[in-house]
């Protein structure tokens, strides 16, 4: 059963954290240009979805207007991290025929001292 001390350990150890009125109009500004997500500035700066969704109502510049917004398109972010794994994919694939070609040089000398002929000049 908890404690009354465990709570408090707790309690004393969460920092009220403030974000500055330039930094939360930054980060509206960029789920707007759909350079990031909410999800993702939840994640990085461990702030609810919910106060971040006050940051766009506050500091939106198309709520003042009246216009509607789908805010989670694909952001860069994301796009970023598909590519990263696209070159992490060619890579890998790239290793594989350097070891093949390696493979096939190795062969290649190999046939030259059985049979005492020079393969790669012919």
């Amino acid at each position: 059963m908890a404690k009354l001390q465990d709570f408090s350990k707790e309690s004393s150890q969460r920092v009220n954290r403030y974000f500055s009125e330039s930094f939360k109009r930054k980060k509206v500004r960029e789920i707007e240009k759909n350079l990031v997500t909410v999800a993702e500035i939840s994640k990085e700066y461990e702030v609810s979805t919910t106060a971040i969704y006050k940051w766009l109502d506050k500091y939106s510049r198309n709520r003042k207007r009246g216009v509607k917004q789908v805010v989670e398109l694909m952001s860069d972010t994301r796009k970023l991290q598909d590519l990263k794994a696209r070159i992490r994919e060619l890579e890998q694939m790239l290793g594989q025929k350097q070891f093949e070609i390696e493979f096939k040089d190795k062969m290649i000398d190999i046939a030259e001292e059985m049979y005492d002929i020079d393969i790669k000049k012919n």
